[in-house]
This record gives C-alpha cells, sequence and structure tokens, in this order.
C-alpha cells in the first residue's frame, strides 16, 4: 500500500491494526489507553534494595527466553552497561530469542552484532542505529525486522503498549539504597537520565546499575525509588569522555559557517523571532553553529530566549550564562560543558523523553517550538529527509527527535552541504524517509537556501528582508551537476527494518542491501 509520502509499504507488515502513514497529524485527537507494568506489592519495610551483582539482579527477575530488554543511551558511545548485561544473560543464563529495545545503539555496542550474528538477539526497537549492528540488520542477519522510532514515538509505543518491556537496566550516575537515581553527583555523569525516564516508569521490572552508592535519599531524583526494584553497583557504568561524538562539535569550517549565519539570519526573519522565542538545534556542527550567530540577532533586537529545549551542547549553556535564555529543557546532554550545567544551574531542568517529544501524551514540549535547527543526509526535492541510512543504503544514524521537532514546530530549517564527499546530499528522492517533507520549511546549504513552496508566509518575509532564495529543484540539479546523479543502490525483497512515524504508522521500511551488479 502506498503511504502518505508515497513510499510502497509491504501489505504483510499492515497486521494487528497497524497502518500506513497518512499524514502530519492525521492521528491528532485519536484515544490511546495507557499500558501499565506489573508490579509486586512491598509492604513489608526492607534494609535496601541491592544486589551484589547484574548476575544476581537477573536471578531475581526471572530471565527468560524471548523476553524484551531495555536499556538508555545517555552515554552515548561511552556506555558499558548494555553489553555488560547482556553478556550476562547470554553467557551466564544462557537466554535467547533476546528482544533489545534501547534509546539507541551504536558503536559501544558491539557485542551485540555479535549475538545477532549468532542468533541470540532476534528483534530491535531503538531510536538509532550505529556501527556493526546497523550493518547486520541491513546485511539480513537479525530474524525479525528492526522497528526504529523517533524519541517521541519510542514513549508513545510504551504507552500504548506496543512496546512493552519486561526488564529495564537503566545506568545511573548515582543512586541510594533504594534507587533514587539521577545522572549527576558521581565518578562518572551523564547529565540528563530523560530517556531512561519512560523505561522506569512502563517496565516491569526496574533495575538501576550505578557505579557511586549515596546515602539514602539522593534527591531530588530522576528515577524515583517506587519505581525501582533492584540496585547494583559495578566498578564503571560509561566513559563521559566517550559522549561528545565527533558530529557534536564546534565547527571552524569557512563553509559550515556560513550556512549557520545564513539560517541564523532566516531564523531572525520571520515573526515568531521576538521576545520569548523558543529554539532547539540538532547536534550537526553547522546546526550547532547557529546558537553563536543567533547571539548577534538577539542583542540587536534586545530580545531573549524563552527556552531552549532538547539534547543540550555547551553553546546553549553560554547563551543562558549570558542572560539570553530563560530556561534549558534537557532529554539529553552532548557534552561535558552542558552536563556540569545541568548539575549547577537552577534554570537548566531535565525532562524525560516523553515529556519531551510524546505525540500520545496530552502535550509535550516539542509542541510549543518556534524553531528547530537539524541536520540531513539526504533530502530530496519533495523535501523528504533521510537521517538513518548512509550512500549505501546501511542503517548508520538515528531518527532521534528529528521527526517529532520537524512535525511541531513553527519553522523547521534543515542545515547542510549540497554534496558530502562524491555523494549529492540535495537529490531526487531520498533513500529512507525519516521525517516527511510536509514537516519541513527552509533548507540552507553552501549553495543556496530553498523554502518549502507552501509556506509562501516565509518566502515573503524572506524577500521581505532581502535574503535570496532558490528552488529545491536548482539545488538538487547543481548537485548532480557537481558529482554526478548516483546509481539506483540495488535490494533484495526482504525487509529488515521498519520505520515507524512518531505516531506509529509506517513511514518507509528499509530492504536487505543487494550485492552490487554492475551488469
Amino acid at each position: 500500500m502506498i503511504n502518505a509520502v508515497g513510499r510502497d509499504i509491504p501489505d504483510y507488515l499492515l497486521a494487528d491494526g497497524k497502518e500506513v502513514y497518512q499524514g502530519r497529524f492525521a492521528k491528532d485527537g485519536q484515544l490511546v489507553k495507557r499500558d501499565s507494568p506489573t508490579c509486586v506489592m512491598h509492604e513489608k519495610p526492607v534494609a535496601d534494595k541491592l544486589c551484589a551483582s547484574i548476575r544476581e539482579a537477573c536471578e531475581h527477575c526471572d530471565v527468560h527466553d524471548g523476553m524484551t530488554i531495555s536499556f538508555h543511551s545517555e552515554f552515548r558511545n561511552g556506555d558499558y552497561t548494555a553489553s555488560q548485561v547482556v553478556k550476562v544473560l547470554v553467557e551466564d543464563f544462557g537466554v535467547r530469542d533476546l528482544h533489545v529495545a534501547a534509546t539507541s545503539l551504536g558503536d559501544a555496542h558491539d557485542l551485540l552484532a555479535d549475538y545477532i550474528e549468532q542468533g541470540i538477539i532476534t528483534h530491535i526497537e531503538s531510536s538509532g542505529v550505529r556501527g556493526r549492528i546497523g550493518e547486520a540488520i541491513s546485511h539480513g542477519k537479525l530474524k525479525e525486522p528492526a522497528i526504529i522510532r523517533s524519541h517521541g514515538g519510542r514513549p508513545r509505543a510504551m504507552m500504548a503498549g506496543e512496546l512493552h518491556v519486561d526488564v529495564t537496566f537503566l545506568a545511573a550516575s548515582t543512586s541510594d539504597k533504594a534507587g533514587n537515581a539521577s545522572g549527576v553527583g558521581g565518578k562518572n555523569n551523564c547529565g540528563s537520565l530523560g530517556f531512561a525516564i519512560p523505561d522506569s516508569q512502563y517496565a516491569d521490572k526496574v533495575v538501576i546499575i550505578t557505579d557511586t552508592l549515596v546515602d539514602f535519599p539522593n534527591v531530588p531524583a530522576s528515577i524515583k525509588c517506587e519505581d525501582v526494584d533492584y540496585v547494583v553497583v559495578v566498578d564503571e557504568i560509561g566513559d563521559p569522555k566517550r559522549i561528545a561524538s565527533k558530529e557534536a562539535r564546534f565547527t571552524q569550517d569557512p563553509r559550515e559557517l556560513m550556512m549557520a549565519k545564513n539560517a541564523a539570519d532566516v531564523i531572525a526573519a520571520l515573526p515568531y523571532f521576538k521576545n520569548g522565542f523558543s529554539f532547539q538545534t540538532g547536534v550537526g556542527g553547522p546546526s550547532l553553529a547557529v546558537n553563536r550567530f543567533l547571539e548577534d540577532h538577539m542583542r540587536e533586537k534586545n530580545i531573549k530566549m524563552g527556552f531552549a529545549l532538547g539534547g543540550v551542547s555547551g553553546a546553549i549553556c553560554n547563551l543562558l550564562d549570558k542572560g539570553l535564555v530563560g530556561k534549558i529543557i534537557d532529554v539529553q546532554d552532548f557534552d561535558q560543558t552542558a552536563i556540569n550545567h545541568l548539575a549547577n544551574n537552577p534554570n537548566h531542568v531535565e525532562m524525560s523523553q516523553s515529556e519531551y517529544a510524546n505525540p500520545g501524551s496530552k502535550g509535550s514540549f516539542v509542541n510549543y517550538l518556534d524553531y528547530m535547527v537539524l541536520s540531513a543526509l539526504e533530502i530530496d526535492t519533495k523535501f523528504n529527509v533521510n537521517v538513518v541510512t548512509g550512500s549505501d543504503g546501511v542503517v548508520r544514524g538515528a531518527p532521534g527527535g528529528h521527526p517529532d521537532t520537524a512535525a511541531t514546530s513553527k519553522c523547521c530549517i534543515i542545515v547542510t552541504p549540497l554534496v558530502r564527499g562524491r555523494m549529492p546530499v540535495v537529490c531526487k528522492d531520498v533513500t529512507t524517509v525519516t521525517t516527511p517533507g510536509e514537516c519541513v520549511d527552509v533548507l540552507v546549504t553552501d549553495y543556496g537556501t530553498a523554502v518549502n513552496p507552501a509556506r509562501t508566509d516565509i518566502i515573503e518575509c524572506l524577500d521581505a528582508a532581502g535574503i535570496p532564495h532558490v528552488s529545491i529543484e536548482s539545488l538538487q540539479e547543481k548537485a548532480y551537476s557537481i558529482v554526478g546523479e548516483p546509481d539506483p543502490l540495488q535490494w533484495e525483497d526482504k525487509v529488515v527494518a521498519i520505520v515507524e512515524a512518531r505516531d506509529g504508522t509506517i513511514l518507509d521500511v528499509i530492504r536487505q542491501i543487494k550485492p552490487y551488479d554492475f551488469e
């Protein structure tokens, strides 16, 4: 069946009430019955919830074949916990047919790729897949199609009962004996535990894993003791130095700085740029650099940002310290500056992944977002964006909050170079649709700016401000004139991953890569 972005979704995937994507707000107003975890009553007082090891905690959790486990990814490439736990489940307990529902998976989780290839891990649900796990999925090694959801789509699926977690293992920088847990105050801090909070609320069993046990009560706590079953103290939960990725960098590239300045000029030209406006930027170098140019525009107009949202870097923290931002609402931290800032500034506060972007809730923070600045692996002439599959078709990215913020912000701006290496970024059709074009308003490249024709109001504002813009078709033609039109990728019939829209419908599918045939 063809969906609203023109993708053909196999009929066999449309079972048990599953539907194709029907449009940006097609499910608005639909009723959702909240799922609930199974809890054990605790009337008798206990001294603590401490277990001597991960193995002991697993024994108490009645681990079994076919179970669904989850982890959070606040430590990003510095995470140790997921691999530690899965190794215990597989090698000590012999668990098979494991379903892994991590918030994101990457290079830190290469061990899980081994278990996929051995047929032990058979299903994955995540907001991002990179590294060897992505390669294993793309080559058809996973028994069942992976499900890729946005940051908002994940807690929606948990809330609706579509993703039910048996046991969640949550790394925490500090915890007390009862399980009051936080991402700060320990020897290895990750900052916000926003990704972990929904898991602590919806999983049947919750295990806190920490390397810093503190006195009871550890308050204020990100994860509350009322949601926690067991606490395990280990030597190391992760390496915070590896939270900052190469993408989350402060660029000095003149081309990227030019694009960032042009994006800031677009922001300043629109009517939403007024005192109290709200803003979020993605993790890419050019989009992060927009922060430094926004400061000049804010000072010129003598206005202040009401709140900054989402994943947080040191750049936005610096703006708050200068008095140019009222509040930072934080779901994850991208660097040490942001982690320390969260711990020490009362106007920098934590929120859960559900509070951030869950479309199934009664209203998340993204619904109040004026501007969103994002990057892209590909964007096509219909303004559809791909941030999941590379030019070779391998799963190597994450929708994250991209589809959520694009759908809800008043103005979504994509900042990306026209070409990357020898591949066009602006193309005729993206490999995989992860953010529908109807949600994208402006594209800023190093060869010009294009506006979605549906946004005539933005076009009028740019014209009034003297900001030049071109058609996205002309940018695509320019990209192909520089690097040529790429040959189409070749695929097997097998679907290896399903990309869900934030409302739970099927936005696109990813098929197994076919060895390239040059004939």
